[in-house]
């Protein structure tokens, strides 16, 4: 599970948004469903990971985050010596849900659907 302390300690500030984004940005496909967010490619990477926050709001025990997630994958070939399918980037987006605790800064992210 992710945890995001600098957002959690930038909560309730001007520099919130900017905070999270750049966590988000940092935590790579390890803990984002870059994967599952495909709509082009068969394989994420996530060596040029663009973060945009839509929305934010709050309860008692979370802070709710909306982000968008700009990303490339590849569509993988067979992966022959001789295979003439060149490895192109192609662009992806997907959105998710970040719900952050406020105690712990631990971070459950979802993927929306569109």
């Amino acid at each position: 599970m992710a945890r995001l302390t600098k957002a959690l300690n930038a909560w309730g500030t001007p520099d919130f948004d900017s905070v999270l984004k750049k966590e988000i940005e940092q935590l790579g496909a390890g803990h984002l469903p870059l994967q599952q967010g495909l709509s082009t490619g068969s394989y994420a990477l996530d060596n040029k990971l663009q973060a945009m926050v839509i929305s934010v709001s709050e309860d008692a025990g979370f802070i709710h985050a909306k982000a968008g997630i700009f990303y490339a994958g590849i569509l993988t070939g067979c992966a022959c010596a001789d295979d003439p399918t060149p490895v192109n980037e192609e662009s992806e987006y997907c959105v998710v849900q970040l719900d952050i605790n406020k105690s712990t800064a631990e971070t459950t992210i979802v993927l929306l659907a569109e």
